[in-house]
Parts: C-alpha cells; structure tokens; sequence
C-alpha cells in the first residue's frame, strides 16, 4: 500500500467534510470533467477512453436519479431530465458521437450554474436569514 500523497489526502478530507450541497455540486464537476475527457477521446478516436468516461458520467447522472426526493414535486421534472441525459450518453456510448455528449455537457453546465446559484441564495443549506431551508 502506497502512502497518500498530499493532493489525495487534501480530497479525500475536501470529500469527507463537504456539506450534502457541496457534494452534489462536486458531483456535478465530475461529471462534466468525465464528459469533457469524454468528448476530446471520442475525436481523437480513443474508443476505450470514451466508454470508460461515458459511463462514469452516466453513473453520477443515475445517481443523482436514484437519490432524487419524491415528496417534491419538481422531482418529475428531474427524473426527465436524467432520463433524457442517460438516453443520449447511451446513444454516445454507441456511436461515440461527440456533438452528442456536448448537449449532455450544455445541460450538465446549466444544472451546475442553478446549483451554484441556490447554495449562494441558501447559505449552502440555510435561508439566509439564519433558518434551516426545507
């Protein structure tokens, strides 16, 4: 066993201490970093690394479905937009088409941005005027 060098020691922490919101948006990076590694191996051919990174985006994607609460009602609309996200990096994973993975890319991004935008307006999980959000 290796011993941790200091930039995995420093992630690992970063992981362990996030709050649920800073792990959802640390998710979100992660699959567009996946998808972005994903894109540039599908131009350059490189079949094997397109499937590796298509189907680590497609597993945070399932995550974030399975995980989805269902008490809410814009869960809905969540499931169709994973549901619609996981159809195209199928289709990807097929054709290892990489105007495909840039609409999943747009999409993720955009997701991205609004969470970035509710953890500002939520104080990461609290209503700004100090109350718990929910």
């Amino acid at each position: 066993m290796t011993p941790m060098n200091g930039y995995d020691a420093y992630a690992k922490n970063r992981i362990l201490t996030a709050s649920p919101a800073e792990l959802t948006l640390m998710l979100y990076e992660g699959a567009i970093k996946f998808c972005n590694i994903a894109i540039v191996a599908c131009e350059n051919k490189d079949i094997e690394k397109a499937h590796i990174n298509i189907r680590k985006t497609d597993r945070i994607i399932e995550e974030f479905e399975l995980t989805l609460d269902e008490k809410y009602p814009v869960a809905k609309d969540f499931h169709a937009v994973y549901s619609y996200l996981r159809s195209c990096l199928r289709h990807a994973m097929i054709d290892k088409d990489p105007e495909t993975l840039q609409e999943v890319l747009k999409h993720l991004r955009t997701m991205r941005d609004t969470w970035k935008d509710v953890m500002k307006l939520t104080a990461n999980g609290k209503k700004l005027d100090g109350q718990q959000a929910g």
